[in-house]
C-alpha cells in the first residue's frame, strides 16, 4: 500500500465513527484537523470534539484509534486530542450541514 491508499482508507475508517448524540460522523463534523501519515506508514492525528466537556470523548477517540490501527499497513496511531482552533459548525461538511439542519 501507498501512503496515498493509506490516507484514503483512514478517510473511510473515519466516515465510520461516530459521536454517540449526533448523527454525523467525525470525518464530515470537521472533527479530524490533521492526518500524517509517515513512510515507515505510522500515523499522527489530530482532532478535536464539538465541545471539551464531551461525555463521550474516551469513547470516540478510542473508536478511532482502533479503527485505524485495524488498517492493513498501518504500524501505529497516535490520537491527538486538541481544541486549538476551537470547532464550530463552519467545518463541518455541507452534508453534515444538510443532515443537522443547518442549511
Amino acid at each position: 500500500m501507498t501512503k496515498l491508499e493509506i490516507e484514503e482508507r483512514i478517510i473511510e475508517v473515519l466516515k465510520t465513527v461516530f459521536d454517540p448524540e449526533i448523527p454525523v460522523n467525525v470525518y464530515d463534523l470537521g472533527l479530524i484537523y490533521k492526518v500524517d501519515v509517515q513512510e515507515d506508514f505510522s500515523v499522527n492525528l489530530d482532532m478535536t470534539l464539538t465541545a471539551p466537556n464531551c461525555p463521550a470523548a474516551d469513547f470516540i477517540v478510542e473508536d478511532v484509534r482502533q479503527k485505524i490501527e485495524a488498517i492493513t499497513g498501518v504500524t501505529s496511531v497516535v490520537v491527538n486530542l486538541v481544541f486549538e482552533p476551537e470547532w464550530n459548525k463552519d467545518m463541518m461538511t455541507d452534508e453534515a450541514k444538510l443532515e443537522l439542519g443547518f442549511m
